[in-house]
Parts: structure tokens; C-alpha cells; sequence
């Protein structure tokens, strides 16, 4: 498991693992033989192969009832102001139904599932997790539909801004995206945190950049070793993704697994606030606290830069890890397999807070933006995650870092993340367009 895995008090926060795509070979030598025998061969041989290494094998063509519309050619999109139900419709309040169809890729048809996600791979057996999509109240939210992603998007880039959960969303779009175009992988650091890949055909551009906090960070060293304390500089943004948005047309937000850990807060020179410090004559500020400073100062940025006129920004809410029995090093785990319903969440729980306040600060951006140029959205998937326990890898990941801890934080490949990019694109037509 990873570093940022290791730090955190409350949860798995962020891979420093280099997820290493694999590539399946399939090699085969056949003898000579008749035309005939050797057509029926392959089919055979690869008929067999797809039983063997896809997890849902044998979806049937025609599903049986569903409890949603499956059929998204039959159901127009959200639009903006289509219908005055629509208009009032909040995408972000509502539940999970069956939907038998499960989802629009598995780890056959999408070859860049990180070992980290691919929980299939790793021993799950369950599939009924992935059979369930998430409805608003009083609308409809149709599949996500790669052709209607390409045809708004032609032309366009769009960055991902913040920690591995940032990077596990854009995992999922770019599945979903695969299946109607092959991408081009094109960029990787040296440390695989950022990554570019492009599709030639639709002329768009999908990105990671990551940053730990959105604004600089320091972490303390004992000796040569790291301490997992972090000093954090409010006043002085990440420069690893600053330089780079503005030559980007849609920049998706996310952090907060990161601030569960020791943390000192610095503005103008001066020590402000902490988080788990017990200093004397610091204040504790809490996570929600340091969390909003950093969004404050990151949406400010985007506000008054003027090579980001145009950007649309979007913020991704809090996405809850869901560790019982304990938390990431004392034997938690997550090994539910169906969704809660909201009778059994808490919508007054911290991580709904923590949710809220990434919401609060978002609003101050667009007022505080006022006529510019620069268009806010959101994505609030926090309530929606906080019913989904059953889909982290839990223990069926590729661990090798930290062998026995289960990582409930990040989610399967496919699985319920996938339904932020039904929202993604539902906002983008109606709200951001």
C-alpha cells in the first residue's frame, strides 16, 4: 500500500504505487488444418477466453425487468431547461436501483483498469454491486453515453485536479470513453501521478494532475524519514497543476483523504492553525477547517487567473471511505455487497460535512467571480457514495505494498463511481454548456 495510505489516521488516502498497466497476451500455435477446422478453432479458443477472464460473461441481450430506463438512445439527455420538472430536479438527491444491465464495461473490454481497481481480477466474486445506478428524485439520469461525451467535449481537454480518488474517477471515464474509441496514452511522469491520454478521432484530451492538497505542502523530516506531519502554504498554490490548467478547457476539483493527518497551516509567514497538532497556542482547526482553506485558496486562484478565463471549473464532493471493525491499520474492512438506503446513512455525518463545506466554498467562488469568465459547477456525490459501501476493492487489490490492509476508499473498476460520470455528463449539458 502506498504512502499517503500509510499516513492517514482515519483512512487509505492516495496511492504512491505505480499502477503498471498489464497487457494480456494471448499466444497460440496451431498446426496446420482445413479452413473450416481452423476458423472453428479460434472461435472456440476465443469464445473461451472471454468466459474465463470476464466477470460478467454472460450478460443476456435482452436484460430482464429493469427498474430504471436502460436504453439510453430512447432517452433524451437532461437539457438545460427541457422541462420545468427537469429544472427543478436536484441530480444529487435521490437512491440506487437495480439495474440489471450492470455496467457499460468490464475489465475485458477495458484494458487500463489499474491493478489497484480491478477487483474482479483479485478474487471478487460478487458482481451485484456493479447492478445498480443511481436515480434523482423526480427525473431521470440517463447511461452515461461516450458518442454524446465526444460530440460536447470535440476538440476539448479536461484535467482531473487533485488525489488518487481524483484519479480513480478519471479511470472510470476513461473506460467509458475506450469503449466507443481506443485513447492514445501519451504522457507519464517518472512516478506515474501524471498522465495524458488523447483520442485522435474526437480530438479530446483527458488528464491527471495531481496534488495532494491543492495548495504547496512540505512534509516534515525526522532524521532523513518522513514524518507524515505536513506544513501547508494557503498562500501559495501547487504549482504542479496551476501551470498547467489554463491550457485546459474543463478542470474537475477533488481532494480531502489527504488532510486526515497531522498538519500545520501557514499564511503570510505566520503559523494560523493546525489539524491533530495539540500545540499550545495553535489553534486546531479540524479537517473541514483546513480542507476549506485549501478549496478558498484554490478556486481564488482560478478566479483571478487570467490565462483561466474560459476554464469551466467543477467541483467533485467528498467521496466517504467505509471502513468497519476498525480503520485502515487496526483490521477495518469493507466487505458489504449491496447499497444502503438513505434511511441508513447520516446525512448529518462528518463526512457530509466535509461535503458541504466544498460546496459552501464553491458558492463564495461564483460570487466572488461575478461577471468573469469563469464558470463553477458541481458534482455532489457525497450522499449518493456515503449508500455505497459494497464498492471499494476492500481486500481485492493488488496490495503488494502492504500486504493483510484493505482498502476501502477507492472504488472497483467498473462499480458504483461510474455513476459520477452519468452525472458529469448530465451537468455538462445542463448547467456548464
Amino acid at each position: 500500500m502506498t504512502h499517503d495510505m500509510k499516513s492517514s489516521p482515519a483512512s487509505l488516502c492516495g496511492y504512491r504505487e505505480r499502477e503498471r498497466e498489464r497487457e494480456r497476451c494471448l499466444i497460440t500455435t496451431m498446426g496446420r488444418s482445413t479452413p473450416f477446422l481452423f476458423g472453428c478453432s479460434t472461435v472456440t479458443f476465443i469464445f473461451s477466453i472471454f468466459i474465463l477472464f470476464s466477470p460478467l460473461p454472460l450478460v443476456p441481450l435482452i436484460p430482464k425487468q429493469l427498474h430504471v430506463d436502460d436504453d439510453h438512445h430512447a432517452i433524451p439527455i437532461i437539457k438545460p431547461h427541457q422541462s420545468e420538472n427537469d429544472e427543478r430536479c436536484d441530480l444529487f438527491k435521490g437512491g440506487w436501483v437495480r439495474d440489471e444491465k450492470g455496467s457499460g464495461y468490464n475489465n475485458w473490454s477495458c484494458r487500463s483498469i489499474p491493478e489497484s481497481k480491478n477487483c474482479f481480477k483479485h478474487g471478487r466474486k460478487d458482481d451485484e454491486f456493479v447492478k445498480w445506478r443511481w436515480k434523482p428524485n423526480g427525473c431521470r439520469l440517463p447511461r452515461f453515453d461516450a458518442a454524446t461525451f465526444f460530440t460536447l467535449l470535440h476538440g476539448k481537454k479536461l484535467a482531473f485536479v487533485g488525489d488518487s480518488v481524483s484519479r480513480n474517477h478519471m479511470e472510470s471515464l476513461l473506460c467509458l470513453l475506450s469503449q466507443e474509441e481506443a485513447p492514445k496514452d501519451i504522457y507519464k511522469d517518472s512516478e506515474d501521478r501524471f498522465r495524458t491520454w488523447y483520442f485522435p478521432r474526437h480530438d479530446f484530451t483527458l488528464m491527471i494532475l495531481w496534488s495532494k492538497f491543492l495548495v504547496e505542502a512540505e512534509e516534515r523530516m525526522n532524521n532523513g524519514t518522513a514524518s507524515g506531519v505536513y506544513d501547508l502554504y494557503l498562500d501559495k498554490i501547487d504549482k504542479s497543476w496551476a501551470e498547467k490548467v489554463a491550457r485546459v478547457d474543463y478542470a474537475i476539483f477533488s481532494n480531502a483523504h489527504w488532510f486526515f493527518r497531522p498538519i500545520y497551516l501557514h499564511k503570510n509567514g505566520k503559523l494560523i492553525g493546525c489539524v491533530y497538532c495539540n500545540d499550545e497556542g495553535v489553534e486546531e482547526v479540524g479537517v473541514g477547517g483546513a480542507l476549506r482553506m485549501a478549496f478558498r485558496a484554490a478556486f481564488q486562484y482560478m478566479n483571478g487567473c487570467e490565462k483561466c478565463k474560459g476554464v469551466v471549473t467543477l467541483l467533485r464532493t467528498f467521496s466517504p471511505a467505509h471502513f468497519e471493525n476498525g480503520s485502515w491499520n487496526t483490521g477495518g474492512s469493507c466487505s458489504r455487497t449491496s447499497p444502503l438506503d438513505e434511511r441508513e446513512i447520516k446525512l448529518g455525518s462528518f463526512e457530509r460535512e466535509l461535503g458541504n463545506i466544498q460546496l459552501e466554498e464553491l458558492e463564495r467562488a461564483k460570487m466572488e467571480g461575478g461577471m468573469k469568465e469563469i464558470k463553477f459547477g458541481a458534482l455532489d456525490v457525497t450522499t449518493a457514495m456515503l449508500m455505497r459501501p459494497d464498492g471499494h476493492p476492500g481486500a481485492h487489490w493488488d496490495n503488494k505494498w502492504m500486504q493483510g490492509y484493505n482498502d476501502c476508499v477507492h472504488w472497483c473498476l467498473p462499480g458504483p463511481i461510474d455513476a459520477w460520470n452519468d452525472i458529469l455528463l448530465a451537468v455538462l449539458v445542463r448547467e456548464v454548456r
